[in-house]
C-alpha cells in the first residue's frame, strides 16, 4: 500500500514539474491579444459604415503601437482580405501611450496595453449587389512583458457586412 502511494506521489511531483516547465514557456501557443467579436456591420447604398475592433491585451503585457518609437520595434497593424467590392478605410489607430520599462528606463517606448480600439470605415461602391459578406482579417502584433519581447504574431479576426440598398431615413406612411 505505501509502495502504491509513493508511486502516485511521485507521478504526482512529475506532472507538476512538467505543468510548471510548459508555463514557463509563455510565447508558446499562447495569444496575448484577443479580439472582440463584431455585431454584423451594415452598409447602406455607398454611404460609409463606421467600425470598431477592439483588442484586449493580457495583463501583463503590452504590445508595440503602430507608430513605435523606435524603428526597428514591429508596429502593430491591421489587415484585411476583403470579398467583393468592399474597401476598408480611414483606418485610425490610437496613440502608443510613452512607457519605460526596467530594461532601460531612460527609454520611453509607445505601446498599447489593456483594451484597443481601432477605427475605421467600411465602403461600398453605389452599384454593389445587396448581400452579407464575410471580411477576414489579421491583426499583426509583438507583445512583450516588462523583461522580454516575444516572437510576432498573427490574430486571425473575422466580421460580416451587410449591404442593403435604400436610405437611411425610416420611410413614413403618407396620410390621406
Amino acid at each position: 500500500m505505501q509502495k502504491a502511494l509513493f508511486s502516485i506521489a511521485a507521478i504526482a511531483v512529475l506532472l507538476c514539474a512538467a505543468s510548471a516547465q510548459q508555463e514557463s514557456l509563455p510565447s508558446k501557443g499562447r495569444s496575448f491579444v484577443t479580439f472582440e467579436p463584431l455585431d454584423t456591420v451594415t452598409v447602406m447604398g455607398k454611404k460609409p459604415a463606421p467600425v470598431e475592433f477592439t483588442f484586449h491585451v493580457q495583463e501583463g503585457y503590452h504590445i508595440n503601437s503602430n507608430q513605435p518609437a523606435n524603428p526597428e520595434l514591429i508596429s502593430t497593424q491591421l489587415h484585411f482580405s476583403l470579398p467583393g467590392d468592399l474597401a476598408i478605410g480611414k483606418v485610425q489607430y490610437p496613440a502608443g501611450t510613452l512607457t519605460a520599462f526596467p530594461f532601460d528606463p531612460t527609454q520611453k517606448l509607445s505601446v498599447y496595453s489593456g483594451n484597443l480600439v481601432i477605427k475605421a470605415l467600411v465602403m461600398t461602391p453605389s452599384n454593389s449587389p445587396a448581400g452579407t459578406h464575410t471580411v477576414h482579417g489579421e491583426l499583426r502584433y509583438q507583445a512583450c512583458d516588462n523583461n522580454a519581447c516575444y516572437p510576432p504574431k498573427k490574430l486571425p479576426i473575422e466580421f460580416n457586412v451587410k449591404i442593403t440598398r435604400g436610405s437611411t431615413t425610416p420611410h413614413r406612411k403618407s396620410s390621406k
